[in-house]
């Protein structure tokens, strides 16, 4: 598939499990500002698109009991870049997003469903590794804390529903099935060479995801959000979206680090693994990537003890080639601090295999 992009133009990779893959995903970002207002413009009231399951069950059923309960705990948040959605954490007015809503804002405007105004919020932390962020609204008062549910129950054939603002239409919903879970998806590198976000255990949905979705929130029939909507798949004819392949944070992850955020303002336990060194892409005589390698080691790191150094090129981890620092994300994705991995490098001329041991991915 050709890859295309989000609200910034960033393409991104999945990997199933461990395996590299080359299948094409956008994210569901925040939408720019103008199309969403003109989109908005059409709209009467909540865009309600739930549809029974596709199986089973008897045609006459409805979500509306679910839509009603969750609709008041999803917002919209504007920043001057565009629009997202975001899920009511608390009543003292804590919101999780994505990192990629929340973008370089440090203050935001949050439409509460049934306000008539916005309200004005300011930035509690941001964690780019997980694309996750927290904001706080100024005034918490009437807010309704969304029910989040076990992420770890999620199982492919579960009835979802994905709620949030896409094109700036508030409270649209779209349904679907959790088609996988437990995939890994990675972003590309950013314009200045940064690494970015991998999602390691992310939750695969046929509930259509579009711009504007990103931050809200993927739930259960019972009403319980077991998803944040990031990612969507785009196809490889001109980059149009593929519906029906779309991918959530989970719930627990996003409990987890949002709880981080809110208590101290930044991650201090990212329960992800991590070599210790910065890494680039190298270039093969093609033009192509041809392998990661590393920049710099950090002292006393796993990297360090292991022996490697700046310029090594890792090839592979455990058999899976690493041909840019997105694919050694992928790699490590699924991997927990304190495992043992293999790396097959190249110093120089020599070609060496390297047993590490990782350790923690830094927090912010």
């Amino acid at each position: 598939m050709k890859m295309t992009h989000r609200a910034r133009h960033a393409a991104v990779a999945v990997v199933a499990a461990a395996t590299i893959g080359g299948s094409g995903i956008a994210v569901g970002a925040a939408t720019a500002a103008p199309a969403a207002t003109s989109a908005a413009a059409t709209s009467t009231g909540p865009a309600t698109t739930a549809s029974p399951p596709a199986t089973g069950g008897d045609a006459r059923a409805s979500y509306a009991d679910v839509v009603r309960q969750v609709l008041p705990s999803v917002v919209l948040i504007s920043t001057g870049e565009g629009l997202g959605s975001g899920v009511v954490l608390d009543r003292s007015g804590n919101i999780v997003t994505n990192a990629h809503v929340a973008g370089n804002a440090t203050e935001f405007k949050v439409q509460v469903p049934g306000d008539t105004s916005p309200r004005s919020a300011r930035l509690v932390g941001s964690y780019q590794a997980d694309d996750l962020a927290v904001i706080r609204v100024d005034d918490p008062s009437g807010l309704q804390p969304a029910k989040f549910g076990d992420s770890d129950k999620a199982q492919a054939g579960d009835v979802v529903l994905a709620v949030g603002n896409p094109l700036g239409l508030s409270g649209s919903v779209t349904s679907g099935i959790i088609s996988a879970t437990g995939r890994v998806v990675a972003e590309p590198a950013s314009a200045d060479g940064k690494v970015g976000a991998t999602l390691p255990d992310a939750i695969q949905t046929s509930a259509p995801i579009n711009p504007g979705n990103s931050g809200g929130a993927l739930v259960t029939t019972a009403g319980e959000v077991i998803g944040i909507p990031t990612l969507t798949a785009s196809g490889a004819q001109g980059g149009t979206q593929v519906q029906g392949i779309g991918f959530a944070i989970p719930s627990n992850l996003a409990r987890d680090i949002a709880q981080q955020l809110t208590t101290s303002g930044s991650v201090t336990n990212s329960h992800r693994a991590a070599i210790g060194a910065q890494v680039g892409t190298v270039t093969g005589r093609d033009g192509t990537p041809a392998g990661t390698g590393i920049v710099a080691v950090t002292d006393g790191g796993p990297a360090d003890r292991a022996g490697l150094k700046a310029g090594d090129i890792i090839e592979a981890v455990d058999g899976v080639a690493t041909r840019d620092p997105q694919a050694l994300a992928g790699a490590l994705a699924t991997a927990d601090p304190g495992d043992e991995i293999t790396l097959s490098i190249t110093r120089e001329t020599q070609r060496l295999t390297v047993n590490l041991t990782l350790g923690e991915l830094p927090g912010n």
